[in-house]
């Protein structure tokens, strides 16, 4: 490939793993906290459809960015209410809301399928756009694209150098010591869930707003599940958080591009890579923290285990 290919095709990775980066990094403020998320992938589809509906109505990009974050938190909130409340199953409440999601943005989202918005146009960073190589690849995006680039020292210092990000940790791996230094776990969680629930519902409004411009059923594409798996291969680190997101993001563009040249493999197997690749970048990182157990990279110790009354 040409110079001016692969730049293209690094600059749309970035694009393609940015939605991607913002649902990882709530997903990790919601692990953090001992509550494993699996509807991200409903959160996202519904979001996406939220900050679309949105900007439509509004002509605001800004407000439907702003309405997906809300409707994504909203979301995370009932999956909260079944686990902190009516301490039921974190997995299968949260592949229910992945359902309910996905099913609540196709029944509203069905007269609208295949009308456009304007949202957010991309536009080029002065000085920095005309950096060799990298100026044409990180630099010449739009506004979502170069808030993601802060987000994940955002969380990492909002997770360990803040007093409420220490007290979620608490509340993820040890609710019982945190409740006896007279913590509230349960909210606690709640709200690391709905925060985590809002980044999400970002990731799923880029979509729409930014990314494709337009709605269209099945809009999130299975980037919420891809969101899961990528928290595990980050180590629940938000660095590595963005590094997985802008590989799979990669994956993506690439087999877009491999279709657009006409070649001979089937799109079927062009449209598994990405996923098929994603699931052989977990095997190491699952290998590791399985050997490291207890360690720096292990999953918060209370994570999935709801808290009991006490009484």
């Amino acid at each position: 490939m040409s110079p001016e290919l692969i730049i293209a095709l690094l600059a749309a990775a970035v694009q393609a793993g940015t939605p991607i980066l913002y649902a990882t990094l709530g997903e990790i403020i919601s692990e953090k906290s001992g509550v494993l998320n699996l509807g991200v992938e409903g959160v996202m589809a519904f979001a996406s459809f939220a900050g679309f509906f949105v900007c439509l109505v509004t002509g605001s990009a800004w407000l439907g960015f702003l309405a997906g974050g809300l409707s994504g938190a909203l979301l995370c909130g009932l999956h909260s209410l079944v686990c902190q409340v009516f301490l039921g199953n974190q997995v299968v409440s949260g592949l229910a809301l992945a359902i309910f999601g996905v099913g609540l943005s196709t029944f509203f989202g069905t007269p609208f399928v295949g009308q456009s918005t304007e949202g957010f146009a991309k536009f080029a960073l002065p000085g920095l756009a005309k950096l060799p190589v990298l100026g044409p690849i990180l630099f010449q995006q739009d506004a979502l694209v170069y808030l993601c680039y802060l987000m994940p020292v955002a969380v990492w210092l909002f997770l360990e150098r803040t007093s409420l990000g220490l007290r979620l940790r608490a509340a993820g791996e040890m609710p019982a010591a945190a409740a006896a230094a007279g913590l509230n776990p349960r909210m606690l969680r709640a709200l690391g869930t709905m925060a985590g629930g809002f980044l999400c519902g970002l990731g799923g409004a880029y979509i729409s707003l930014a990314h494709m411009h337009l709605w269209a059923t099945g809009l999130s594409g299975g980037r919420g599940w891809v969101a899961v798996a990528l928290v595990v291969f980050a180590f629940w680190r938000p660095g590595r958080a963005a590094l997985g997101a802008f590989l799979f993001g990669g994956f993506m563009a690439f087999q877009l591009r491999l279709q657009a040249t006409g070649t001979n493999i089937p799109s079927s197997l062009l449209l598994m890579l990405p996923y098929a690749l994603t699931i052989l970048a977990l095997v190491a990182p699952a290998v590791r923290a399985r050997a490291a157990k207890g360690g720096a990279g292990a999953a918060p110790a209370a994570l999935g285990v709801n808290i009991e009354p006490e009484g």
